[in-house]
C-alpha cells in the first residue's frame, strides 16, 4: 500500500505549504522593498525604461514602483498569495523588456556591465516560475 504524505485539513501538505509560505514572504518583502527603491531613488531605474513607452520614464520607474509594493503586500498576505503570485509573475515578464533595454544599452559599455546585463536576463526565469509556484501553492 503507497505511503501518503500528512495532510492538514484543506488538504495541503504541511512542510510543503511552510516552504511555499516562506518563498511568498521572501519575494514579497524583496518586491517591497524595490518598490520602495524606485520610488525613495527612481533615477538608476528611469534609464531602464525602454525608449518606445509613451511617457516619461520617471513616471514609468513609480508607476512601477507602486506596482511592486502592491504585488508585495498581495504576497506577504496569506489570504492574498495566489493573486500575488499571479500578479507577481505577470510583473517578472511586464519587467523583462527593462532587462532587455538594459542589456542591449550596455553593448558599448565596460566588460563587467556587459556581462551583469546579459547575466540578468535568464535570471527572470526563476523569478517567474517562483511565482508561479507561489501562485499554484495558494
Amino acid at each position: 500500500m503507497p505511503r501518503r504524505s500528512p495532510q492538514s485539513p484543506s488538504g495541503a501538505v504541511p512542510g510543503r505549504s511552510r516552504s511555499a509560505a516562506a518563498r511568498a514572504r521572501r519575494m514579497g518583502a524583496v518586491l517591497c522593498g524595490t518598490g520602495a527603491l524606485h520610488l525613495v531613488r527612481p533615477a538608476p531605474f528611469d534609464g531602464l525604461i525602454p525608449r518606445f513607452l509613451p511617457g516619461s520614464p520617471r513616471a514609468w520607474t513609480l508607476g512601477s514602483g507602486v506596482a511592486e509594493i502592491g504585488v508585495g503586500a498581495l504576497l506577504l498576505r496569506p489570504g492574498t498569495r495566489r493573486a500575488g503570485g499571479w500578479a507577481a509573475a505577470a510583473l517578472f515578464v511586464g519587467v523583462w523588456p527593462g532587462n532587455v533595454t538594459m542589456a542591449w544599452r550596455a553593448r558599448r559599455g565596460s566588460p563587467v556591465r556587459r556581462a551583469v546585463t546579459l547575466v540578468r536576463l535568464p535570471l527572470q526565469v526563476p523569478l517567474i516560475a517562483g511565482a508561479l509556484r507561489i501562485a499554484r501553492a495558494g
